[in-house]
């Protein structure tokens, strides 16, 4: 118990931090604004910055694992890259912190997203007059995106086609499977194409992943790599470091993702087109023994790389 009590102890302080990190942010900004542009928007100033970095909230209905952005592009002195350095690392002392929570005392989960904005005056009237009720760590946590040099242009796109996949074994699949309604129809047809296959066929845990801004970043002059472009999601506005202060140039996207898929499908996938096992969104592999090859390699070329190392 004192170990959470330390460690609660220790995230209010750091949500303390990056809350006054932001405001300072915010009042720098409106202290001495500079060119700036935002998706959809025709005011862009300190108290537009303000509302998308302090959007911490949960609304109803939205998947915990949905975040939303903040689309922007902010050219900045070096007063104002000070303030937003000093925001990402109060962000990042707060996801340390709530990794050390999650690891040895995962309970305090949900008290900390509906303890921690009452801390705050402010914030706490923004959420009983909004009807939200608790935080959302990851929006919290997520770091402002900060460009490496200044740019002559950026090009932006909605990216809609991204997911993410996990292996799953096939007695990964059938203990899932158990843990439901074992009773349903549904349930037990899963169940018979499991028994179908061979036990150790490769299986894979597909999750579309929300669709998210793009951003191609075009360097005015080389990095000392060599390098003259970088691309980057961008859930928080840009912040580039510019002397000059000069916007780079921008397009025009779409204020909102398409409805569907806009890239065409790869030649090589290498899962089938349908879904195995529905409950799970756990899919087949075309060639199974060619993914066991491939994922042996992988595991080949890691130790490898750990022997070289050490």
């Amino acid at each position: 118990m004192e170990l959470q009590y330390r460690l609660l102890a220790e995230l209010e302080s750091d949500f303390d931090h990056l809350i006054d990190a932001v405001e300072h942010l915010a009042a720098t900004y409106a202290d001495d604004p500079t060119p700036a542009w935002a998706l959809g928007e025709t005011v862009i100033d300190a108290d537009w910055l303000r509302r998308a970095l302090t959007d911490f909230w949960y609304q109803d209905g939205q998947d915990g694992r949905e975040t939303r952005n903040y689309i922007g592009v902010i050219v900045a002195g070096a007063v104002l890259m000070e303030a937003v350095e000093a925001v990402n690392l109060a962000k990042a002392r707060f996801a340390s912190t709530l990794k050390r929570i999650r690891q040895s005392a995962p309970r305090l989960i949900a008290e900390i997203k509906a303890v921690l904005p009452f801390r705050h005056p402010v914030l706490h009237d923004h959420l009983r007059g909004q009807g939200l009720a608790r935080l959302h760590l990851k929006q919290c946590w997520r770091q402002i995106p900060v460009a490496d040099a200044a740019l002559s242009r950026v090009r932006l796109a909605w990216y809609t086609s991204g997911r993410s996949i996990k292996r799953v074994s096939v007695a990964d699949a059938e203990a899932r499977l158990k843990q439901m309604d074992l009773s349903a129809a549904h349930i037990q047809i899963q169940l018979r194409q499991l028994a179908d296959i061979p036990d150790g066929e490769p299986l894979a845990q597909i999750q579309q992943q929300a669709p998210v801004m793009r951003a191609n970043l075009f360097f005015r002059e080389a990095l000392a790599d060599g390098r003259m472009r970088r691309a980057m999601n961008l859930p928080l506005p840009l912040f580039i470091p510019d002397p000059a202060l000069k916007l780079p140039h921008l397009n025009d996207p779409p204020v909102r993702p398409p409805a569907t898929r806009t890239r065409a499908r790869r030649s090589d996938q290498r899962l089938e087109d349908d879904v195995f096992l529905k409950s799970l969104r756990v899919y087949r592999y075309r060639n199974p023994a060619l993914q066991i090859a491939l994922d042996k390699q992988r595991e080949q070329d890691a130790a490898s790389s750990e022997d070289s190392e050490v």
